[in-house]
């Protein structure tokens, strides 16, 4: 559901094409919500059938220019003031607390793992935020939202640094 919502975001920033909006998702948006070439023009086609974009333009090799319509603002729009009521749910801290089901160099090593990919994260963003050029208003928003992403995966890293060390403390005590 919200692939549909952050394609007429994007839309509702600047008409594009697919493929640029494929371009502004990578750029500005991968972090928080990635999206395949199928699953971006699938949801084109679905929102036009809609009427929440239009066709603005046809270029060569019939390229389509979208364009946001009123209807897709006005759904937008009330997305956006609507809070999220779904309870948020997560794979990896399901499998954090039935970890004890796995051996403890296997457990030691799933935290490993959410630490260096944390880490890894934490560079690319960093990346990011030095090569952006942060002037407009969606512009502050995007870099608030890459701010969230930075803050996060510190976290992240510090909690499975934090989690490596009780595990391999409590391993050490108990030998």
């Amino acid at each position: 559901m919200s692939l549909r919502f952050a394609a007429l975001g994007l839309l509702a920033q600047e008409p594009g094409s697919g493929y640029d909006l494929l371009r502004r998702f990578d750029s500005s948006m991968a972090n928080v919500w990635a999206a395949t070439q199928s699953q971006l023009y699938g949801e084109l086609g679905k929102l036009e059938h809609e009427g929440l974009i239009e066709v603005a333009a046809e270029g060569p090799r019939r390229r389509k220019m979208y364009a946001i319509t009123d209807t897709g603002r006005d759904a937008l729009r009330e997305w956006l003031a609507t809070p999220d009521a779904t309870p948020p749910r997560s794979a990896r801290l399901l499998r954090v607390f039935l970890l004890s089901e796995a051996d403890e160099p296997s457990a030691v090593e799933f935290f490993a793992d959410v630490q260096r990919k944390a880490e890894e994260e934490l560079k690319h963003l960093a990346a990011i935020l030095q090569e952006a050029q942060w002037d407009g208003r969606s512009d502050e928003f995007g870099r608030i939202a890459l701010e969230y992403g930075l803050r996060h995966h510190q976290m992240e890293a510090n909690w499975a640094r934090w989690a490596i060390d009780r595990l391999t403390d409590e391993q050490s005590a108990s030998r």
